[in-house]
């Protein structure tokens, strides 16, 4: 498949860009500093991802895209919202149709049979104190329902970097007793789910 990758210098970003290759994959990435970035393959520089044109001609051609843009810190409370939106645009002028994006597990609701401690401490907590982090992908959660596109969120709990390895998926809910995520395995999570019609136009728990 031809892929479209955004967010490519991110940790996410960075993971999807190197499991595509890996599964033969052909990947555009997407990246506002093309000197942060290492990987063998096309590379379009597009420091506003509100410049719908040049977003247009990195995606034209596409058959999916995946998105690892999100908030670099707790102040960036329209990173993901913003980002999307233009990620949108160029995809409807572009007539690709299916997009990947992150999201994350508070965002969703507490899924039936989950621990003490998600219940109590980790849903309360960051909802609390990284409220409008939350607020921003809801409202990009809102932005793709209403688009014409086949979206579908993955909703990973805290991340790591560690190795790929087993993992547990949720189409429409978040994971119960879901504690950890690698970056590695959210990305092979989100390869995965390109090409699976029971996700297209869902939110998807993933957790090991």
């Amino acid at each position: 498949m031809k892929l479209t990758v955004f967010g490519a210098t991110g940790g996410v970003g960075g993971q999807v860009v190197r499991l595509a290759l890996e599964q033969g994959h052909t990947v555009t990435a997407v990246v506002r500093d093309a000197t942060r970035f290492t990987q063998e393959c096309e590379v379009v520089t597009v420091p506003d991802l509100a410049d719908t044109e040049r977003l247009q001609a990195a995606v034209a051609g596409s058959d999916a895209a995946l998105s690892g843009v999100g908030p670099r810190t707790s102040k960036d409370i329209t990173a993901a919202s913003t980002a999307t939106r233009g990620i949108l645009a160029a995809l409807d002028a572009a007539g690709v149709r299916r997009l990947v994006a992150v999201s994350a597990t508070p965002v969703g609701p507490v899924p039936d049979g989950d621990d003490w401690f998600n219940r109590r401490i980790v849903y309360p907590m960051t909802r609390r104190f990284l409220a409008g982090v939350y607020a921003d992908l809801a409202v990009m959660e809102a932005d793709l329902a209403r688009s014409g596109v086949k979206w579908t969120v993955v909703r990973p709990p805290r991340l790591t970097d560690k190795p790929l390895g087993a993992y547990r998926t949720a189409i429409g809910g978040n994971v119960p007793r879901g504690h950890f995520l690698s970056r590695a395995e959210l990305a092979h999570a989100m390869l995965a789910l390109v090409t699976d019609d029971a996700a297209i136009n869902k939110a998807v728990g993933v957790a090991r």
